[in-house]
């Protein structure tokens, strides 16, 4: 049956000319069946540059929204409309706004993790993998980021000259990282490196033997001459993991750490959704053109490199 509608699935993707994008936190299935998989940054390049006139996006929904941003005059569709992010969910437009209006002098920056709304009054985005090539490039003594404070402390700690306005929200899954866990299966597999994404606490942090986003994670695991890996992210990667590395070794801290907003796609509502071109993303104008400013900032700076005085 998971065979017929994932063949149904491309045949529609075909007559409708549609492009399919995964992130690598969605379940393996439907990594298998895009045209695309990777992390935030480099989907939303895709999303940007691609012919095809419609988006399928397989992530959450501000995932969607930065598609939609960059290319509005593109079909951009989610397989579930009720798949949010509850760290994006913790800032708002309205509070940002009001925080603005103490640090008149703060250079804004948001995670891409953020809502169209709050995108909307910042001044660039930034991805875990780009986060630390764009702030070089920015001159600004007082950054004000958000809205994940784990991602923005870790941030900080390669800029001591500036001072950092953290807003307090995080990711529930790599927030509940747990040390114990992880120490636990260091026990266990004595020889295995802890690869850590930045959303997780410090106290996790301190104890990876490397800490990067999701593809530079899998980039690490790949190229690392070691075989154990104990993974403190989404369990999703694993499918990307092993897919890229037959041979090794791959542990999740206390067996489990998922996004169910992440799981919330199926081939059912993936298919129903590019059937009947269900589920599309609007965003009202002003907000957009707005909010595109802060996306391509990102693009623009995680581009150029950087040049020494």
């Amino acid at each position: 049956m998971a065979m017929d509608l994932a063949k149904e699935i491309l045949k529609l993707k075909r007559e409708k000319n549609a492009l399919i994008l995964a992130h690598y936190y969605q379940p393996g299935i439907i990594q298998d069946l895009a045209d695309y998989v990777g992390d935030s940054y480099y989907l939303s390049e895709i999303a940007r540059d691609c012919k095809e006139e419609v988006i399928m996006f397989c992530g959450v929904r501000f995932m969607a929204e930065s598609a939609k941003v960059l290319s509005p005059n593109k079909t951009v569709l989610m397989p579930c409309p009720s798949a949010g992010c509850s760290m994006a969910d913790m800032a708002s437009g309205k509070a940002l706004l009001e925080l603005k209006e103490k640090h008149p002098d703060a250079y804004v920056v948001c995670y891409i993790n953020s809502t169209c709304n709050v995108k909307a009054h910042c001044d660039v985005a930034v991805t875990s993998s780009s986060a630390l090539k764009i702030l070089k490039k920015i001159p600004n003594k007082k950054i004000m980021f958000l809205p994940d404070r784990n991602l923005g402390e870790y941030i900080s700690e390669f800029f001591p000259e500036k001072e950092f306005i953290l807003w307090d929200g995080f990711c529930r899954c790599h927030n509940k990282v747990s040390r114990e866990d992880i120490l636990i299966e260091k026990e266990k597999h004595i020889n295995a490196k802890v690869l850590v994404h930045p959303e997780c606490t410090k106290e996790i942090r301190d104890i990876a033997d490397y800490i990067g986003s999701t593809s530079g994670i899998i980039d690490y695991a790949t190229k690392d001459e070691g075989t154990d890996f104990i993974i403190a992210t989404e369990e999703g990667i694993l499918h990307e993991l092993k897919k890229k590395n037959p041979n090794k070794n791959f542990f999740i801290p206390g067996d489990k750490i998922c996004c169910q907003d992440m799981k919330k796609t199926t081939l059912e509502n993936l298919y129903d959704a590019l059937l009947n071109m269900k589920n599309e993303m609007i965003i009202e104008e002003n907000v957009r053109k707005k909010a595109l400013r802060s996306l391509e900032n990102m693009h623009l700076l995680a581009s150029q490199d950087v040049r020494s005085n």
